[in-house]
């Protein structure tokens, strides 16, 4: 047996016994502890990659030799070791600036500088929020999503600012110019298909590019507010000089209307009185025309006594007209209108009836 052990450690080989033969071999427990040690670790490794766990806000990839599928509902998960692999994708609401770091709150005049409608320049700062709508587009339908949403967010961004003057850009046009941008990243994230959904983007700052030219838009804009002051000062005062004015022309008017009124009505009455009186002419043409004789000297001269002088110093009154509201005149004054009538008379007055208007002869 020493010649057989001899002969295999020379050829290189041991023999289980140690080299003595016939008795059994026991095994040592450093070897032993090893072996439990390397199993515990094999199955540790094999429990911790068997298990995955997915957050409120997360959703999940598990890919099996190479084929994708989403995992959406949160919590502990199986799978297969070192044949099913895990990528997690955070679906919360994420965002980006364009225009400005939102570190260090610098402007990049690169993506901020764009050209208006009307040729102005202007620096535009937008914040682009998206969340992941698909993981397993977000991570296999491109390779690098963001940057796709990046470049069409500024592709559309200068293609709305470059379509609206400087001063909507400025003031009043910002939710207008937002809506539209929105609209148009949506239609071309739907033809790109790349796993993420625009929530909403928004205009942070808009200004022009140089203190001067910034200068020069406040002095514009400090003179449109004057504009607009004055303006409405304007229609507050026509609003308060309307009414009144509008009350003037209706007084106007309504008086107007009155005088109209009152003239035609005295106008009728007098074409009344006229024909009355035309069909008492044509009745009697003499005795008419001479009574209106009187009755127009007696409006004429309301005041005027009419005595003549016979040749023989006999003075008679033809006719009294005198004013039934009026005092008697005095005698004085009877003989200064005597003598005024003479006067005009040659001082002489027709006593004989030849001597009176046929009319009038004819009447006595």
């Amino acid at each position: 047996m020493n010649s057989d052990s001899f002969r295999n450690k020379r050829n290189g080989f041991e023999t289980m016994d140690g080299g003595q033969a016939g008795g059994p071999q026991k095994k040592s427990p450093v070897g032993k502890i090893i072996g439990m040690a390397a199993t515990v670790l094999v199955l540790a490794i094999l429990a911790l990659n068997s298990t995955y766990e997915i957050k409120e806000q997360e959703q999940a990839v598990l890919i099996t030799l190479g084929k994708a599928q989403a995992v959406s509902e949160p919590g502990l998960h199986f799978k297969i070791p070192f044949i099913q692999q895990v990528r997690k994708v955070n679906t919360t609401i994420q965002g980006f600036a364009i225009g400005y770091n939102t570190e260090s709150e610098e402007v990049d005049e690169d993506e901020s500088l764009m050209i208006t409608s009307d040729f102005n320049f202007i620096d535009v700062d937008f914040y682009v929020e998206y969340r992941y709508s698909d993981p397993v587009k977000a991570l296999y339908a491109s390779k690098a999503p963001l940057d796709i949403l990046r470049n069409i967010s500024q592709s559309c961004i200068r293609t709305v600012i470059g379509s609206y003057p400087v001063d909507d850009v400025l003031t009043t046009g910002k939710n207008e110019i937002q809506a539209s941008i929105k609209e148009m990243i949506l239609g071309r994230l739907e033809e790109q298909d790349i796993g993420i959904q625009l929530v909403n983007i928004t205009i942070q700052d808009s200004e022009p590019p140089t203190v001067e030219v910034m200068e020069a838009f406040k002095a514009v804009e400090t003179a449109k507010q004057g504009k607009e002051t004055a303006l409405n000062n304007a229609n507050k005062y026509r609003n308060e000089q309307l009414p009144s004015a509008q009350a003037k022309a209706d007084g106007i008017i309504k008086d107007a209307e009155a005088r109209k009124t009152e003239r035609i009505n005295e106008a009728t009455a007098q074409v009344a009185r006229f024909n009355s009186m035309y069909q008492e002419y044509i009745k009697n043409p003499a005795v008419t025309r001479q009574r209106m004789f009187y009755e127009a000297m007696e409006d004429v001269l309301p005041d005027l006594k009419v005595i003549i002088e016979s040749p023989n110093g006999n003075m008679q009154t033809i006719y009294p007209i005198e004013s039934f509201t009026g005092t008697p005149e005095t005698e004085e004054d009877d003989t200064r209108q005597s003598a005024a009538v003479r006067g005009q008379s040659g001082s002489s007055a027709p006593t004989d009836e030849e001597d009176l208007p046929a009319d009038e002869s004819h009447e006595r």
